[in-house]
C-alpha cells in the first residue's frame, strides 16, 4: 500500500472549537501544578513538625541563635524555592518520567547540604537533629505524594479526562501513523493529538484524514496550523523534507507563540541513560551505549536475587504450606506443576509452580485450540475449563508463582526479567525475538506491571525486548514496586 493510499477524504476540518479546548488544557495544567504546590507546602510543615517532636519532644530548644518560629517558616519558602529552581514545577518534567522523582530528591539533597554548610560557617545552632528528620520525612513525603498525585492524573488521562498536551504530528503519511500509534498507545502519557501536516505533494483538494487524524496542512503552514487547532505542541517524525534548515526555521517560527517544538528519532526503545548528546563540529549527535549483559551491576542484581528469594521464601513458608494444603484437598494430582522453560542462552531449566490445573491438562490443551483469545505463540482462555477451583484464585493473585523463588535462588531466573518461555516458542523465534533470551528469565517483569495475559503478543515482546535493553536496577525496584500494584488490582490475570 502506497503512502497516498492510506490518506482518506475527512468529513470535517479543524474544528472552529479546538482553541478554546487548548487554552482549557492549559488551564488545567496550571491547575495541576498549583495543587502540587498546595501539597508541597502541606508535606514540608508536616515534615518539619514532625522533626520538631521528634527532636524535642515537650522541651523547651534551646542554643539556637534564631527561634524555630521563624526557621521552620524559612525553611518551607526555601525548599519550596528550591524545587522551583530545579524545575519540579516546570510543565515539561510533571506527571510522566523519571525525571520528576529525581529533581525533588536533588531539589531536598541540594539544600540540606546548603543548609549544613551555611549552619557550621554561621554557627546559628539550629538542631541537626531536627534538620536531619525534617528532611529526610519532607523528602520522602513529597515523593509519595508525587506519586500519588500522577496516579490520580494518569487514571484521568487513560478516561480521556485529565490535562493533555495537543499534539500536531509532522512528517511523512507512514511515520505519522507510527508516532500516532506510539502515542496513543499509553494515554497516560498526556499526548493528544489532534492534527498533522504531511509533505506537499501527498496534499489533495478535499479535506483529508490519515487513519483518523485530520491533515490541516503542509510543512508551508506548520505555525498556522498549529494555531487554528489549538495544538500547543508539534512533533516532528521522520520525512525526507525535514532538512535541517527547515527545521531549525520552525523552531524560530515557533518562538513567542507559547507552542513546543518536540522532535521524535527513528531510534526508539531505547532509555534515557544509554542515550548522550554529544555537539561535534556543530552537530548534536546522540550517542547510544550499548547494552550491558555483564559485569557488576550484573553480579549486584544476582546477590540482590538470591538473598531476597531466600528471605522471601522463609517469611512465606507458612502461607506456602497453606496452599499446598488447599490444592491437595482440592483435586487429585501433585502440589506443585514443573515445566520446561527456556532460560539465558537457551538453557532449558524446569520452572516450578503450583499446579492450577487438572493433571491432565495438556491432553485437553488440542481441544481448546481453537478458543486461543490471544494472537503470537502464547495460548491463553479467561475461562479455561482445565482450571481447578483453587487455581483460579491462586491465578488471580499470582500466588501460583511463589515456588518459582525456588528458581531465582537456583540461579536460573531473576526477580524482574522477561517472561519465561516455552520450548515450542522459542523454536519459532526469529532474530529479534531471541534477543530475551540473553539475560534470565523473571518472576515478574514489564509484561506484568503492563496488563499481562491483557496483552497483545507483539506488545509483549515489545517490553520484553525493552527490558533485555535497558535494564537497571532502579528499573528492577520500580517494576517490583508495580507489580505488588498489578497483583492487588488483579490486571490480566487469568
Amino acid at each position: 500500500m502506497s503512502a497516498a493510499t492510506l490518506l482518506t477524504p475527512a468529513s470535517t476540518s479543524a474544528t472552529p472549537d479546538a482553541r478554546p479546548r487548548g487554552l482549557v488544557a492549559r488551564a488545567d495544567e496550571r491547575s495541576y501544578v498549583r495543587v502540587l504546590v498546595v501539597l508541597d507546602t502541606t508535606i514540608l510543615i508536616i515534615a518539619l513538625l514532625v522533626g520538631y517532636v521528634a527532636r524535642f519532644g515537650d522541651e523547651e530548644p534551646s542554643g539556637s541563635k534564631i527561634p524555630y518560629v521563624l526557621v521552620a517558616p524559612g525553611l518551607v519558602l526555601a525548599w519550596l524555592l528550591s524545587l522551583k529552581a530545579l524545575g519540579c514545577y516546570d510543565d515539561r518534567v510533571v506527571g510522566y518520567g523519571a525525571d520528576e522523582y529525581r529533581r525533588v530528591s536533588s531539589a531536598s539533597l541540594r539544600l540540606a547540604g546548603a543548609i549544613a554548610i551555611a549552619g557550621y560557617i554561621a554557627d546559628v545552632g539550629v538542631s541537626r537533629g531536627f534538620l536531619g528528620i525534617s528532611f529526610a520525612v519532607g523528602t520522602v513525603g513529597l515523593e509519595v505524594t508525587r506519586f500519588a498525585a500522577r496516579k490520580r492524573l494518569h487514571r484521568a488521562r487513560s478516561r480521556g479526562a485529565g490535562w493533555s498536551r495537543k499534539v500536531l504530528v509532522v512528517g511523512d503519511t507512514a511515520h505519522v501513523l507510527e508516532l500516532v500509534h506510539t502515542l496513543r498507545r499509553e494515554p497516560y502519557a498526556g499526548y493528544q493529538v489532534v492534527g498533522a501536516c504531511i509533505p506537499d505533494a501527498l496534499l489533495a483538494p478535499v479535506a483529508q484524514r490519515l487513519g483518523d487524524v485530520p491533515v490541516v496542512g503542509s510543512f508551508r503552514g506548520i505555525p498556522e496550523a498549529a494555531t487554528a487547532i489549538g495544538a500547543d505542541t508539534v512533533a516532528v517524525t521522520a520525512s525526507g523534507e525535514l532538512t535541517a534548515a527547515r527545521l531549525r526555521r520552525l523552531g524560530w517560527q515557533l518562538e513567542g507563540t507559547g507552542v513546543d517544538l518536540v522532535v521524535a528519532p527513528a531510534l526508539t526503545d531505547v532509555a534515557g541513560p544509554r542515550i548522550h548528546t554529544r555537539p561535534v563540529a556543530g552537530l548534536p549527535l546522540i550517542h547510544v551505549e550499548a547494552p550491558e549483559f555483564r559485569g557488576a551491576r550484573k553480579l549486584v542484581k544476582g546477590f540482590v536475587d538470591r538473598s531476597v528469594s531466600s528471605l522471601a521464601l522463609a517469611l512465606l513458608l507458612p502461607l506456602i504450606v497453606f496452599i499446598a494444603l488447599a490444592i491437595k484437598l482440592d483435586s487429585r494430582g501433585p502440589v506443585l506443576f514443573r515445566q520446561v522453560r527456556v532460560g539465558r542462552g537457551g538453557q532449558e531449566f524446569g520452572v516450578f509452580k503450583f499446579r492450577t490445573m487438572v493433571v491432565n491438562a495438556d491432553a485437553l490443551l488440542a481441544e481448546l485450540t481453537a478458543r486461543n483469545e490471544t494472537d503470537g505463540l502464547m495460548f491463553k482462555m479467561r475461562d479455561d475449563p482445565r482450571v481447578t477451583r483453587v487455581g483460579r484464585l491462586l491465578r488471580k493473585w499470582s500466588l501460583d508463582e511463589l515456588p518459582q523463588l525456588a528458581n531465582v535462588l537456583l540461579g536460573q531466573m531473576s526477580l524482574v526479567g522477561p517472561r519465561p518461555p516455552l520450548p515450542s516458542e522459542v523454536a519459532r523465534y526469529d532474530g529479534d525475538v531471541a534477543r530475551r533470551l540473553l539475560v534470565k528469565p523473571g518472576m515478574t517483569g514489564l509484561w506484568q506491571v503492563s496488563g499481562r495475559s491483557d496483552l497483545s503478543w507483539e506488545d509483549g515482546i515489545r517490553l520484553d525486548l525493552y527490558y533485555v535493553e535497558n535494564w537497571s536496577l532502579a528499573a528492577d525496584l520500580t517494576i517490583l514496586w508495580k507489580t505488588f500494584g498489578a497483583v492487588v488490582n488483579s490486571r490480566g490475570a487469568y
